[in-house]
């Protein structure tokens, strides 16, 4: 048998707020509603646009920028939102390059299921810093990924560095 540790799932499985968590976009963020969100793993949000972690990361600080409108593909953006959006991924390479000294970047959008899209009515980009040698044994032997850092430390590092 397999075991992989991930002793602070435990909060989220005896979470009384787990069954009452909204439905609906996890990127659309109601007029008026505050950031940082810590809850929502939410660290910024603009005018027309807004910077979220992932909550099932690629690698740690992985990053999430959407348009606060809720626009499924590219040719729904205005040009006031694309250049919103680029400057909010263009920030969010920024705070991770000085706050996590990576080695280098995978910045990208899936557009549609087929294309890998686990959220494809509200278009959204993907940061992913990487370091050498993140790929380590334990992802090529199993296909399972290890986050070194607990998520909630790392939006409490990474909130700081987005104005809040």
């Amino acid at each position: 048998m397999k075991q992989l540790w991930a002793p602070w799932r435990m909060k989220y499985i005896l979470s009384k707020d787990r069954e009452s968590r909204p439905e609906g976009c996890i990127f659309c963020v109601p007029e008026g509603e505050e950031a940082p969100n810590k809850a929502r793993l939410i660290l910024k949000v603009g005018r027309l646009s807004m910077v979220m972690m992932n909550r099932y990361p690629y690698n740690n600080g992985h990053l999430l920028v959407a348009p606060r409108r809720h626009v499924p593909d590219l040719a729904g953006l205005d040009r006031e939102e694309m250049a919103d959006l680029l400057d909010h991924v263009r920030l969010g390479v920024d705070v991770l390059a000085r706050s996590s000294h990576p080695n280098g970047f995978n910045v990208g959008l899936n557009l549609g299921r087929v294309a890998g899209a686990g959220l494809e009515d509200h278009l959204h980009f993907h940061i992913v810093p990487r370091w050498s040698g993140d790929t380590n044994f334990i992802t090529v032997l199993d296909d399972v990924r290890v986050v070194p850092e607990h998520i909630e430390a790392a939006f409490d590092r990474l909130v700081r560095h987005f104005g809040a």
